[in-house]
């Protein structure tokens, strides 16, 4: 959305410029959008066919852009200071703020799906056990693991099995010389009563079929044990036609069943590392290290991995506006912020002109926001087009400021007040800039 023509730039042949008929522009935005047709995909001899301006078309007047410079190219900690801030509040994940906010209450509040830094937990061992995420590895499946018996041809009846817990609970381990000596230590105190909330939050909800993403096949016979899937799996198989074979797909429609049944107020996803191929498409669906493979082939990989992401982002935005918050009246995208958070930027060089180049980490940055809370359609600081490199902003008013740098600090600052998380006595930087 940041993207340079090379009619702008006095040194376009060095710089990670565009041929200005790639860049779209839109009336009344600064936004933009870069769309790529070619017939090989970098290396792999696939078709690439990114299109961002359908997504910047759509949804441009709920987007804002804002430029930073971060601190860290190591993967795993700049992906952690996108979440913290740089451990700006007590070192406490965006995720955690919210969750504590707006999680009391609810089965699971704060999901995360992908791994690394980005779901890494904070270090703030103040907040309650319910503000810390609860990793899924694989969504398509997990839902199975939701209540003790159902799914199970042998299980015991509801009642049998009641009175097993009973007893386990009042007689049996208050026996045990492993509890009488330990029971008192925070871990297992912690582990007894997540195990006793999770039949009232979990089983008495029948999160099992909600939840449940799979279809009744020869791998997965779920009328075999009277399991059935969700009211949602066959429209979310039409938005998500990938869902068996891609990560994020399926992770999207996870978090659309979680949102819609509120199970949790915050969920993280992200795409896999791994090649994925989708031959009865002729696509290259997922490069290998995903958005790192631009060391290699920068320009396509951008565009393959942002198209990618804009898609999936796209459809689940589609179905949150049509799915009711409530009896307000309101949608569950009108109560939604899309974080699309990076872990650094790219070197901005090229050599000679050239449309297949590698590219490295580096400091500078941007992140997309997407919310109809959020003061859109705007653009916060910019880029020099004859160096490529991104100024900031100020945080108050949004006016660009080519003297001065956005911190993350910032950007965890101002994200926290569009969704209006009490930050009394954190010490952050007041931003104002990003709320509508």
């Amino acid at each position: 959305m940041l993207a340079v023509r090379h009619s702008e730039s006095a040194h376009w042949e060095t710089l990670n410029t565009f041929p200005d008929n790639q860049v779209k522009g839109f009336d009344g935005s600064p936004l933009r959008a870069v769309d790529i047709e070619r017939p090989t995909a970098g290396p792999f001899p696939f078709p690439l066919r990114a299109k961002q301006s359908s997504f910047v078309q759509a949804h441009r007047e709920q987007m804002l852009v804002a430029t930073l410079t971060g601190t860290s190219v190591n993967h795993f900690i700049g992906q952690r200071r996108s979440v913290t801030g740089n451990e700006a509040w007590r070192g406490r994940t965006l995720q955690e703020c919210v969750a504590m906010q707006y999680g009391a209450g609810f089965p699971i509040p704060n999901i995360s799906m992908p791994a690394g830094g980005f779901v890494d937990r904070g270090h703030d061992e103040t907040l309650p056990p319910f503000c810390f995420s609860e990793l899924i590895a694989q969504p398509s499946t997990w839902s199975l693991g939701l209540d003790a018996r159902k799914g199970i041809k042998t299980a015991p009846a509801p009642a049998l099995l009641d009175e097993a817990r009973r007893l386990r609970d009042e007689q049996i381990e208050p026996q045990s010389p492993f509890l009488q000596a330990f029971g008192q230590a925070e871990p297992l105190r912690l582990w007894a009563e997540q195990r006793a909330k999770a039949r009232t939050n979990l089983e008495t909800h029948g999160l099992l079929e909600k939840l449940c993403l799979l279809q009744d096949s020869e791998d997965y016979p779920l009328s075999d044990y009277n399991v059935e899937t969700s009211p949602e799996a066959a429209m979310l198989r039409e938005t998500f036609p990938r869902l068996d074979t891609d990560p994020l797909e399926a992770q999207a429609a996870l978090v659309y069943l979680l949102f819609k049944n509120q199970v949790c107020v915050t969920a993280t996803i992200g795409p896999t590392t791994r090649v994925i191929f989708d031959t009865g498409t002729d696509t290259l669906v997922n490069p290998p290290v995903a958005f790192d493979y631009s060391h290699n082939y920068h320009r396509p990989m951008q565009a393959l991995m942002w198209n990618r992401l804009l898609n999936v982002t796209d459809a689940l935005i589609r179905l949150l506006k049509q799915t009711p918050a409530d009896d307000s009246g309101a949608s569950l995208w009108d109560r939604t912020l899309i974080y699309v958070a990076t872990e650094f930027g790219r070197t901005k060089a090229r050599v000679g002109g050239q449309e297949d180049f590698g590219s490295s980490h580096d400091l500078n940055n941007g992140v997309l926001l997407v919310s109809p809370m959020l003061k859109g359609n705007r653009v916060l600081g910019g880029v020099d087009p004859d160096t490529g490199m991104t100024y900031g902003f100020d945080p108050t008013t949004g006016a660009p400021d080519k003297g001065r740098q956005t911190s993350e600090a910032e950007i965890f600052s101002g994200i926290l007040d569009v969704m209006r998380v009490d930050t009394s006595g954190s010490g952050l930087p007041a931003v104002t800039a990003f709320r509508g």
